[in-house]
């Protein structure tokens, strides 16, 4: 098969062609018909994921068909169109027995524990407990948006961030993930505040939900800013990139009691990233995390995809092929883009 193939990291990735895969006992083969280019890829490439080893064949946000099954699988069968969670549960430790599948004590995950999905066929583990129907009527590239960005931005701001109607709600990032996060709040009846260096990634943000945006670029207080608009701060703020300053930002930018959920990843060279704890002590603010969601949690928001009331679709901004890929990623690091990119591997 041909796949992204990197040896070194931040070296350039190459197309080549290598062994396909073969299911475990527990897993399946899904021929990847489409998969998305998120920066959580670009962060892998770069060596901040101590699981990635060398050489290795990124992504990780993938759909496509079932075209091998393993013995020990009973609920898949060659030729269901699938999708699946980011995080590929085990099915049987704690955190999966406490319905915590996006936990998992002994979590795999393509792209980064095993190769990934930039990949004309990808292994999955744990078939009958990660794969996800993809329902009838939805496109193979709209369903590879849900397995980690859409589903960690659903999970982000509905379970995680328990947004309510009427709270003021600020999105900083608006790529792939924030995006996904602007249209759920704004589904939900929260008031958006979008926050981005990229002017077209505002107008999108506009287009999808927000009721306000504030321009990162410049030299004004990013959280002055929230906390005017939202008359003294959000309710619930998300940092959807994934920067020290967008951390900060996005916990200085709540009111009193406010919630900060960090969905971006945070590399640092010491491994630490400084978070303003003084204010959330003295406004007894909540910080948490969001990684991703089980795939047992989807079906909500499967229907509000069927009804029309959430649109994952909208979010697909470009379609490229396996050729275009190195390129792709590596330019996310210095321009993430707006919207979602999605790779057909067979083109």
């Amino acid at each position: 098969m041909r796949a992204v193939v990197f040896e070194r990291y931040g070296e350039p990735a190459e197309v080549r062609e290598v062994a396909d895969p073969e299911p475990a006992e527990h897993g399946v083969v899904v021929r990847v018909e489409a998969t998305g280019l998120c920066r959580s890829d670009w962060h892998g490439w770069q060596g901040h994921d101590p699981d990635i080893t060398l050489p290795h064949v990124p992504g990780h946000e993938l759909a496509g068909v079932v075209e091998a099954v393993g013995a020990r699988v009973t609920g898949r069968r060659v030729g269901d169109r699938v999708t699946v969670p980011f995080v590929c549960a085990c099915g049987n430790c704690p955190a999966c027995a406490a319905g915590d599948q996006q936990v998992c004590e002994r979590q795999t995950q393509p792209g980064f524990t095993h190769w990934g999905s930039f990949a004309q066929y990808v292994a999955l583990d744990h078939a009958d407990v990660n794969l996800v129907e993809v329902p009838e009527g939805m496109s193979l590239a709209t369903a590879a948006s849900l397995g980690c960005r859409f589903a960690t931005a659903y999970r982000a701001v509905v379970q995680q961030g328990r947004v309510a109607a009427g709270e003021f709600v600020a999105v900083h990032g608006c790529g792939g993930v924030g995006l996904s996060a602007v249209m759920i709040a704004a589904a939900s009846g929260a008031r958006v505040v979008a926050v981005d260096v990229s002017p077209r990634a505002l107008d999108l943000a506009r287009k999808f939900g927000a009721a306000q945006c504030v321009d990162g670029s410049g030299t004004e207080d990013t959280a002055a800013a929230v906390r005017d608009l939202t008359g003294g701060g959000a309710h619930l703020s998300l940092d959807a990139l994934g920067s020290p300053a967008t951390c900060a930002a996005s916990v200085n930018g709540l009111r009193r009691r406010g919630r900060h959920v960090q969905v971006g990843l945070l590399p640092s060279p010491t491994g630490t990233t400084p978070v303003p704890m003084a204010r959330a002590v003295a406004l007894e603010l909540e910080l948490l995390g969001s990684h991703g969601m089980a795939a047992h949690t989807y079906p909500p928001m499967l229907e509000l995809v069927r009804a029309g009331v959430l649109r994952p679709d909208l979010l697909v901004t470009r379609t490229i092929g396996l050729a275009a890929v190195p390129s792709a990623l590596a330019a996310m690091g210095t321009a993430p883009g707006a919207g979602v990119t999605v790779i057909e591997p067979w083109n």
